[in-house]
């Protein structure tokens, strides 16, 4: 089974409950996401669609390398 993830929530709120997405997203190239100040600001109020849309990343990539992780995205 898969483990959900709300796409709704801020990035903040989904890595404080699963920090390993922030590999994820690192690789996927949201580098800025390891400095836990940009992690502490932009992120609580930055959402994983919002993220992709200003770094030019499409949703599709993002659902695979997640779901390649055991994840599953829910909007």
């Amino acid at each position: 089974m898969s483990i959900i993830i709300d796409l709704s929530k801020s990035v903040y709120e989904i890595c404080k409950e699963h920090p390993e997405v922030i590999a994820i997203m690192k690789d996927l190239g949201f580098e800025n996401i390891t400095n836990p100040g940009m992690l502490n600001t932009a992120g609580r109020f930055m959402t994983i669609p919002k993220g992709a849309a200003m770094k030019q990343i499409s949703m599709e990539k993002i659902k695979e390398a997640f779901a390649a992780k055991g994840y599953e995205l829910k909007e």
